[in-house]
Protein backbone atom coordinates (compact mmCIF):
# COMPACT_ATOMS: atom_id res chain seq x y z
CA UNK A 1 0.00 0.00 0.00
CA UNK A 2 1.31 3.42 -0.96
CA UNK A 3 -1.84 5.43 -0.44
CA UNK A 4 -5.52 4.75 0.03
CA UNK A 5 -8.63 6.91 0.20
CA UNK A 6 -10.58 6.59 3.43
CA UNK A 7 -13.59 8.27 4.99
CA UNK A 8 -12.31 10.55 7.75
CA UNK A 9 -15.74 11.89 8.65
CA UNK A 10 -18.98 10.31 7.47
CA UNK A 11 -21.78 12.31 5.94
CA UNK A 12 -25.36 12.15 4.77
CA UNK A 13 -26.71 12.90 1.30
CA UNK A 14 -30.27 12.92 0.03
CA UNK A 15 -31.97 12.42 -3.31
CA UNK A 16 -35.60 12.66 -4.44
CA UNK A 17 -36.48 10.57 -7.48
CA UNK A 18 -40.12 10.42 -8.67
CA UNK A 19 -41.27 11.21 -5.12
CA UNK A 20 -39.18 8.41 -3.61
CA UNK A 21 -36.78 9.72 -0.96
CA UNK A 22 -33.29 8.25 -0.80
CA UNK A 23 -31.06 9.00 2.21
CA UNK A 24 -27.42 7.88 1.98
CA UNK A 25 -25.50 7.63 5.25
CA UNK A 26 -21.73 7.04 5.02
CA UNK A 27 -19.47 5.96 7.91
CA UNK A 28 -15.84 4.86 8.30
CA UNK A 29 -15.51 1.24 9.48
CA UNK A 30 -12.50 -0.92 10.34
CA UNK A 31 -14.10 -4.38 10.34
CA UNK A 32 -17.06 -6.40 9.13
CA UNK A 33 -18.45 -6.40 12.67
CA UNK A 34 -18.32 -2.61 12.83
CA UNK A 35 -20.00 -2.35 9.42
CA UNK A 36 -22.80 -4.73 10.42
CA UNK A 37 -23.37 -2.78 13.66
CA UNK A 38 -23.68 0.44 11.68
CA UNK A 39 -26.13 -1.15 9.21
CA UNK A 40 -28.23 -2.49 12.09
CA UNK A 41 -28.27 0.94 13.70
CA UNK A 42 -29.47 2.56 10.48
CA UNK A 43 -32.24 -0.03 10.12
CA UNK A 44 -33.30 0.77 13.66
CA UNK A 45 -33.18 4.51 13.06
CA UNK A 46 -35.15 4.25 9.81
CA UNK A 47 -37.37 1.38 10.95
CA UNK A 48 -40.36 2.67 8.97
CA UNK A 49 -38.50 2.97 5.64
CA UNK A 50 -39.39 0.82 2.63
CA UNK A 51 -35.79 -0.37 2.24
CA UNK A 52 -32.39 0.05 3.94
CA UNK A 53 -29.89 -1.14 1.33
CA UNK A 54 -26.22 -1.37 2.22
CA UNK A 55 -22.67 -1.86 0.99
CA UNK A 56 -19.25 -1.82 2.60
CA UNK A 57 -15.58 -2.37 1.81
CA UNK A 58 -12.88 -3.19 4.35
CA UNK A 59 -9.14 -3.72 3.95
CA UNK A 60 -6.11 -2.11 2.34
CA UNK A 61 -6.93 -3.95 -0.89
CA UNK A 62 -10.72 -3.68 -0.47
CA UNK A 63 -10.60 -7.44 0.07
CA UNK A 64 -13.79 -7.64 2.15
CA UNK A 65 -16.83 -6.55 0.12
CA UNK A 66 -20.48 -7.02 1.03
CA UNK A 67 -23.77 -5.59 -0.18
CA UNK A 68 -27.51 -6.06 0.30
CA UNK A 69 -30.55 -5.15 -1.80
CA UNK A 70 -32.81 -5.40 1.28
CA UNK A 71 -35.88 -6.37 -0.72
CA UNK A 72 -35.26 -4.33 -3.85
CA UNK A 73 -35.04 -6.34 -7.11
CA UNK A 74 -31.77 -8.28 -7.16
CA UNK A 75 -28.78 -6.27 -8.36
CA UNK A 76 -30.56 -2.90 -8.42
CA UNK A 77 -29.34 -1.46 -5.11
CA UNK A 78 -26.54 -3.12 -3.12
CA UNK A 79 -24.25 -3.93 -6.05
CA UNK A 80 -24.52 -0.50 -7.69
CA UNK A 81 -23.79 1.05 -4.27
CA UNK A 82 -20.73 -1.16 -3.83
CA UNK A 83 -19.58 -0.32 -7.36
CA UNK A 84 -19.53 3.38 -6.45
CA UNK A 85 -17.32 2.73 -3.41
CA UNK A 86 -14.98 0.58 -5.51
CA UNK A 87 -15.00 3.02 -8.42
CA UNK A 88 -14.08 5.91 -6.12
CA UNK A 89 -11.37 3.65 -4.60
CA UNK A 90 -12.74 4.16 -1.11
CA UNK A 91 -11.43 1.85 1.64
CA UNK A 92 -12.85 0.98 5.07
CA UNK A 93 -16.26 2.53 4.57
CA UNK A 94 -19.91 1.51 4.80
CA UNK A 95 -22.99 3.15 3.32
CA UNK A 96 -26.68 2.61 3.92
CA UNK A 97 -29.20 4.06 1.48
CA UNK A 98 -32.63 4.37 3.04
CA UNK A 99 -35.59 4.55 0.68
CA UNK A 100 -39.05 5.84 1.37
CA UNK A 101 -41.21 4.74 -1.56
CA UNK A 102 -43.00 7.61 -3.26
CA UNK A 103 -45.65 5.63 -5.10
CA UNK A 104 -44.04 5.51 -8.56
CA UNK A 105 -41.99 2.52 -9.75
CA UNK A 106 -38.56 3.50 -11.04
CA UNK A 107 -37.78 0.37 -13.04
CA UNK A 108 -34.52 -1.54 -12.93
CA UNK A 109 -32.41 1.15 -14.59
CA UNK A 110 -34.00 3.89 -12.52
CA UNK A 111 -33.24 2.06 -9.28
CA UNK A 112 -29.61 1.48 -10.25
CA UNK A 113 -29.17 5.16 -11.07
CA UNK A 114 -30.95 6.33 -7.93
CA UNK A 115 -28.94 4.16 -5.55
CA UNK A 116 -25.65 4.95 -7.30
CA UNK A 117 -26.32 8.67 -7.27
CA UNK A 118 -27.38 8.53 -3.62
CA UNK A 119 -24.03 7.03 -2.61
CA UNK A 120 -22.23 9.73 -4.60
CA UNK A 121 -24.24 12.35 -2.68
CA UNK A 122 -23.31 10.67 0.59
CA UNK A 123 -19.61 10.65 -0.30
CA UNK A 124 -19.82 14.27 -1.38
CA UNK A 125 -21.15 15.13 2.08
CA UNK A 126 -18.33 13.16 3.76
CA UNK A 127 -14.72 14.12 4.34
CA UNK A 128 -12.47 11.84 2.26
CA UNK A 129 -8.72 11.87 2.88
CA UNK A 130 -5.71 10.13 1.37
CA UNK A 131 -3.84 7.94 3.85
CA UNK A 132 -0.24 7.46 2.77
CA UNK A 133 2.64 5.25 3.80
CA UNK A 134 5.76 7.30 4.36
CA UNK A 135 8.38 8.64 6.70
CA UNK A 136 8.50 11.32 9.37
CA UNK A 137 11.85 12.78 8.42
CA UNK A 138 13.90 14.99 10.73
CA UNK A 139 16.53 17.21 9.08
CA UNK A 140 19.17 19.17 11.00
CA UNK A 141 21.14 21.90 9.26
CA UNK A 142 22.73 25.29 9.83
CA UNK A 143 21.01 28.56 8.99
CA UNK A 144 22.76 28.73 5.62
CA UNK A 145 21.25 25.39 4.64
CA UNK A 146 17.73 26.17 5.91
CA UNK A 147 16.62 28.14 2.86
CA UNK A 148 17.73 25.37 0.53
CA UNK A 149 15.91 22.72 2.57
CA UNK A 150 12.73 24.84 2.58
CA UNK A 151 13.02 25.32 -1.19
CA UNK A 152 13.53 21.60 -1.87
CA UNK A 153 10.55 20.64 0.30
CA UNK A 154 8.29 23.25 -1.30
CA UNK A 155 9.36 22.15 -4.77
CA UNK A 156 8.03 18.67 -3.97
CA UNK A 157 4.82 19.82 -2.30
CA UNK A 158 6.08 18.78 1.15
CA UNK A 159 5.40 20.89 4.23
CA UNK A 160 7.36 21.45 7.42
CA UNK A 161 5.35 19.87 10.23
CA UNK A 162 7.69 20.78 13.08
CA UNK A 163 10.74 22.96 13.67
CA UNK A 164 13.26 23.87 16.35
CA UNK A 165 15.51 26.91 16.08
CA UNK A 166 18.63 27.11 18.30
CA UNK A 167 22.21 27.58 17.18
CA UNK A 168 21.23 25.13 14.43
CA UNK A 169 17.86 24.33 12.86
CA UNK A 170 15.88 21.11 12.99
CA UNK A 171 12.80 20.63 10.78
CA UNK A 172 10.46 17.70 10.35
CA UNK A 173 8.42 16.77 7.29
CA UNK A 174 6.17 13.91 6.17
CA UNK A 175 7.47 12.24 3.03
CA UNK A 176 5.62 9.66 0.90
CA UNK A 177 7.56 6.41 0.59
CA UNK A 178 8.32 6.86 -3.09
CA UNK A 179 9.89 10.30 -2.60
CA UNK A 180 12.16 9.60 0.38
CA UNK A 181 15.41 8.51 -1.26
CA UNK A 182 15.28 11.18 -3.96
CA UNK A 183 14.58 13.90 -1.37
CA UNK A 184 17.47 12.84 0.86
CA UNK A 185 19.86 12.90 -2.08
CA UNK A 186 18.61 16.33 -3.15
CA UNK A 187 18.96 17.75 0.38
CA UNK A 188 22.46 16.34 0.79
CA UNK A 189 23.56 17.76 -2.57
CA UNK A 190 21.73 21.07 -2.15
CA UNK A 191 23.31 21.79 1.25
CA UNK A 192 26.75 20.48 0.25
CA UNK A 193 26.48 17.79 2.89
CA UNK A 194 25.69 20.22 5.73
CA UNK A 195 22.30 18.63 6.41
CA UNK A 196 21.98 15.64 8.72
CA UNK A 197 19.03 13.25 8.85
CA UNK A 198 18.34 12.72 12.53
CA UNK A 199 14.99 10.91 12.34
CA UNK A 200 13.43 8.46 9.91
CA UNK A 201 10.24 7.09 11.41
CA UNK A 202 7.91 4.93 9.30
CA UNK A 203 4.36 6.26 9.59
CA UNK A 204 0.97 6.37 7.94
CA UNK A 205 -0.17 9.95 7.48
CA UNK A 206 -2.71 12.22 5.87
CA UNK A 207 -3.59 15.89 5.79
CA UNK A 208 -6.95 17.10 7.07
CA UNK A 209 -7.79 20.69 6.19
CA UNK A 210 -4.08 21.31 5.71
CA UNK A 211 -3.14 19.88 9.10
CA UNK A 212 -0.99 16.72 9.38
CA UNK A 213 -2.51 13.60 10.87
CA UNK A 214 -0.29 10.65 11.81
CA UNK A 215 -1.94 7.27 12.30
Amino acid sequence: MKEIKIVYEGGEGELIEKKSRFIATVRPVESEEEALEFIAAMKKKYWNATHNCSAFVVGENQELQRCSDDGEPQGTAGRPMLDVLLGEEIHNAAVVVTRYFGGTLLGTGGLVRAYSKSVQEGLRASKIIEKKIGTLLGIRTDYNGLGKVQYLLGQRGLVITGSDYTDIVTVETLVPQAQLQELKEAVTEGTNGRAEFIKEEAVCFAFVDGEPLIF
